[in-house]
């Protein structure tokens, strides 16, 4: 039995901490910074964003997260980043402000250029840097689109006396990013691993048997408050390792999904529709939850089990969460979701995502 959970996987990580606080001072003081955490899924990376993000209240932040299914949508990272400034767009100059327009679909015209997205971007996060120190954060960066990658790589390494950070974490390094100051997660060391797993064991374990959790786990947080969801005192006596384990990713999204099954029928649909927008639109969301007849109810349980937080922006607990949701659906469900979504999302807002929901949403060549 799984007796409490700690909020945030920021047990031994001091000197991680350490290095982001330094990071927020520079920047409050007037300077540029930029940050990549690197390290494998479960680890604490997003955990990390969470802290940076929360001891910036001095700071405006901006948010966004790669989607591994929007690799090919050219700008969808760039928006994202981008979205929450565009009333400051009119302020770049036109050239640079034509060329962003045209790369989010707000006006037509031939492809723009690269070199000049990539400076209005810095012409707009300086210019609103201006006005107040500017933290943007971006989760699962190995998956951002590659035309955002090379526009954000490039902001990234022109910053100069702007009071603007920027804090990327991924799974492996990107090439757009190399040479970018970095930061290696690992697993917790042997004690601080330890002492996560005795806090989510509701039962004396044996030592051995620990350190032999610790290892298999190499010390990944995620995996030590996750995996040991459902088992049995008997069941982990031996620990995690079973003739058919598989990566350990895999293995944290099977425990994810185990307790999404346990939730109403209703909730569950209500976390695919949630999975399948890659903006956490909470207004997308909910609208094309009533075109599904779904309640606003349905959070309720999701929130309670801490998978889900419906706020300013729809958030999983973690990257995983969103990608146990969306992998456990059926294709058929998937259309349904997709559907609804393009339904609900404006046409002359943004068509082209939009277009994009009603691709997932048919079956072969429309």
């Amino acid at each position: 039995m799984v007796t409490k959970e700690p909020r945030e996987l920021l047990l031994g990580r001091r000197t991680e901490i350490d290095v982001l606080d330094r990071l927020l001072a520079d920047v409050a003081g007037g300077h540029s910074g930029v940050l990549v955490l690197r390290g494998e899924p479960g680890v604490g990376k997003t955990a990390l964003l969470k802290h940076v993000i929360s001891s910036a209240s001095a700071f405006r932040v901006v948010r966004a997260v790669g989607i591994e299914s929007e690799m090919e949508l050219p700008f969808a990272v760039v928006q994202q980043v981008c979205a929450p400034l565009m009333d400051r767009i009119e302020r770049l100059p036109g050239p640079q402000r034509d060329a962003l327009c045209v790369a989010f679909g707000l006006t037509a015209g031939d492809p723009p250029d690269r070199f000049l997205v990539g400076l209005a971007v810095l012409s707009l996060l300086s210019t609103v840097a201006e006005e107040q120190p500017l933290l943007c954060v971006v989760d699962d960066s190995q998956w951002i689109d590659h035309a955002s990658t090379d526009a954000l790589a490039f902001v990234a390494r022109r910053l100069l006396a702007e009071p603007l950070a920027f804090v990327f974490a991924s799974r492996q390094p990107a090439g757009s990013f190399t040479g970018l100051p970095e930061l290696v997660v690992q697993g917790l060391r042997e004690g601080d691993a330890c002492a996560l797993l005795d806090s989510v064991i509701g039962w004396p374990l044996d030592e051995r048997v620990r350190d032999r959790i610790v290892a298999e786990t190499r010390g990944n947080p995620l995996a030590l408050l996750e995996l040991p969801r459902g088992l049995t005192a008997a069941e982990l006596a031996g620990g995690f390792v079973l003739p058919q384990a598989h990566a350990l990713p895999s293995r944290i999204e099977e425990s994810f999904r185990r307790r999404i099954e346990g939730l109403p029928a209703e909730t569950q649909r209500l976390l695919l529709v949630a999975a399948a927008d890659p903006v956490g639109d909470p207004r997308l969301m909910w609208l094309a939850a009533d075109g599904l007849g779904i309640g606003a109810s349905a959070a309720d349980a999701a929130e309670a089990e801490g998978l889900l937080e419906v706020g300013a922006v729809v958030t999983f607990r973690h990257p995983l969460v969103r990608s146990a949701v969306y992998r456990a659906a059926v294709p058929d469900e998937k259309r349904t979701v997709h559907r609804a979504l393009a339904q609900a999302t404006d046409p002359e807002v943004d068509p082209d995502r939009r277009t994009w929901h009603l691709a997932q949403a048919t079956v072969g060549f429309d």
